[in-house]
């Protein structure tokens, strides 16, 4: 068995458990596309990365960029560099390293999930270039992706599924203007699942 399989298996265990009775709701899971993409979701939580990656079909390795921080927690930290799938980011500073990391992941087709507010929010806040710097580079699409904040024992976590989009299609480089452009899109596309959970909650 592979290292992300025994990471997906003990993933949707834990998730399960905290989540008792009211198992996480996956929306949108046709629109997670075949090949390489750069998945793009908000941040509220810690646990976000894992009721997101665990909603995901199993099949597909996804990677994780993760602060560099959480790799020093005790017994959590070394377990997760184990499993070999996060991509830790100095934050603070341009980390050319794991820029290149990701890239590379996405070139070679596969997954990357990154929060591209770069911290956690309760309310979704502005987006930073770097995740549709990535995608554009990589000639990669962007699967916008909601969580809801809420958590707890008997609590269901909602995970919304954008439909993938390309961030650049024009026959040029692009420029600091078309990064931003593109993450202000972004970040509109998250905002706009975020409203749906928002009236599907209402009476």
């Amino acid at each position: 068995m592979r290292k992300y399989d025994i990471a997906y298996t003990l993933g949707q265990i834990i998730i399960g458990l905290a989540s008792f009775w009211k198992p996480t709701k996956v929306y949108g899971l046709e629109n997670f596309p075949e090949g390489p993409a750069l998945i793009c979701a908000n941040h509220v939580h810690n646990s976000d990365p894992f009721y997101i990656v665990t909603s995901f079909p199993r099949r597909d390795r996804v990677w994780i960029m993760a602060k560099e921080e959480i790799s020093h927690w005790p017994v959590v930290g070394p377990l997760l560099s184990w499993f070999g799938f996060l991509i830790w980011v100095k934050r603070g500073k341009s980390d050319v390293g794991a820029v290149k990391s990701a890239l590379k992941a996405l070139k070679g087709g596969e997954k990357l999930l990154i929060f591209p507010e770069g911290t956690r929010n309760e309310e979704l806040g502005e987006g930073k270039t770097g995740a549709a710097m990535m995608a554009i580079r990589a000639k990669v699409p962007i699967l916008p992706v909601h969580i809801s904040g809420e958590r707890g024992f008997l609590t269901r976590v909602k995970v919304r599924i954008g439909q993938p989009y390309l961030p650049f299609t024009e026959d040029r480089k692009a420029t600091a203007e078309d990064y931003q452009r593109a993450t202000d899109a972004l970040m509109e596309k998250i905002r706009a699942l975020g409203e749906e959970d928002r009236r599907e909650a209402l009476p």
